[in-house]
């Protein structure tokens, strides 16, 4: 049986190695000159590859019920015994998997080399222009033409454009009858208006950050972070950049609250009294010193039109009150966020109820296989995206090559 695999990313090249028989031809097109680049660049280059919390609550998908099947401890440890089984060593720290040699080239080493040690065949440096199905799939390269009894979609989506995401993927999806959830960038930065930003850009803060959609809270994050001259970025705003963009998307307003004082265990006014009344001399300025970076503190009393040089017994009521609240409830509205090439990976896709979920087989066309970005799945930063990327490989792999055992 001769099976192509149009993309050798992370789902691509599982899917090869798993699908692999003695009686199957498995061949990977690549567009790059090589496959993984962008496994390369996952984790800062270090590929946080996996996650020991590997749970539901983790993922974005409009069909979550469907996905919540696959999601489970058995499959947790089919990902780990076919990584043990690549030979990687890992480092977990706090749950996240890296490879112990904290470098992504050692996992994408080590996917390439199994593929070819099962007689995967790698055809690189071409590119797929067009694929139709008349007995068995027509592979139309800008070089060649190849012909396939199965086919399998890991083209990736629309992220990171650089390393060869182009939604190439989504146009083949469509030509066999699927439908798209319009794909949106997700774990990206967040963008406003606000004419502040350019006083607080650089600044890095450990923070709680709840998130309100037309006033109702629908999410809370902790970590790290990162203020902008544009806006917002860091580990905690592209945790709920999905939610965040989809919602901007139909219409909705997105507003996030931010308290840059996560270790404040008591009432922010009582916090305040007591500090003055240790340090009656220092300015309200000089109080805040301390707590968080000086940017923050000049931003918040420019922002309340409060003078740095008066101390906090000369503030008005309304001035005190005004600054607790920019400390733990500091109120932003998104307006906007940056596009696919500065995103990790797509929210959208081919809908989950159009495959089937235990083996990424289409429901629109007999043979066809669709895994990885290509599908309405999003997860949060910690090695959750690649999870799924490895899981779907596995599950199509698998099914393609039970397929052969009992044709024979």
């Amino acid at each position: 049986m001769e099976i192509a695999v149009i993309g050798g990313g992370a789902s691509g090249l599982v899917c090869a190695i798993k699908a692999s028989d003695e009686g199957n031809h498995v061949t990977i097109y690549e567009k790059n000159n090589k496959c993984g680049k962008k496994i390369l660049i996952t984790g800062n280059g270090r590929c946080n590859y996996f996650n020991d919390d590997f749970d539901i609550k983790h993922y974005n998908s409009f069909n979550l019920e469907i996905l919540k099947t696959i999601i489970n401890e058995e499959n947790k440890n089919n990902v780990l015994s076919f990584f043990e089984m690549l030979g990687i060593v890992p480092k977990v720290q706090n749950g996240y998997y890296y490879p112990v040699t904290n470098q992504a080239v050692t996992i994408m080493s080590a996917l390439v080399l199994e593929a070819k040690i099962r007689g995967v065949e790698f055809i690189t440096d071409e590119t797929v222009i067009d694929i139709n199905y008349k007995d068995n799939f027509i592979i139309e390269t800008n070089d060649n033409e190849y012909f396939a009894d199965k086919l399998v979609l890991a083209t990736g989506s629309k992220a990171a454009p650089r390393t060869g995401s182009d939604g190439f993927g989504y146009i083949i999806a469509e030509k066999f009858n699927h439908n798209i959830i319009k794909p949106l960038p997700a774990l990206v930065q967040l963008v406003g208006n606000e004419k502040y930003f350019k006083e607080w850009a650089g600044v890095r803060s450990d923070v709680i950050v709840n998130l309100y959609e037309d006033g109702k809270k629908i999410d809370e994050v902790s970590g790290e972070i990162q203020l902008t001259d544009y806006g917002v970025s860091g580990i905690c705003i592209f945790q709920i950049s999905s939610k965040v963009i989809r919602g901007l998307e139909n219409g909705h307003i997105e507003k996030i609250f931010i308290n840059f004082l996560p270790w404040l265990k008591e009432d922010i006014h009582n916090f305040l009294f007591n500090r003055n009344n240790i340090m009656p001399e220092r300015t309200i300025s000089e109080l805040l010193d301390g707590m968080l970076n000086y940017k923050l503190v000049n931003l918040i009393l420019k922002k309340n039109n409060v003078n740095e040089k008066l101390k906090y017994n000369q503030l008005s009521k309304l001035e005190i009150k005004s600054i607790e609240k920019d400390l733990i409830n500091f109120e932003l509205n998104i307006s906007g966020y940056n596009d696919f090439d500065k995103c990790q990976v797509t929210s959208g896709g081919i809908p989950l109820n159009e495959i089937n979920i235990n083996t990424f087989e289409s429901l629109r066309q007999k043979n066809l296989y669709i895994i990885g970005e290509l599908l309405d799945v999003d997860g949060q930063c910690g090695g959750y995206n690649l999870g799924f990327a490895w899981l779907s490989g596995i599950l199509a792999g698998t099914a393609l090559k039970e397929y052969y055992n009992d044709k024979n």
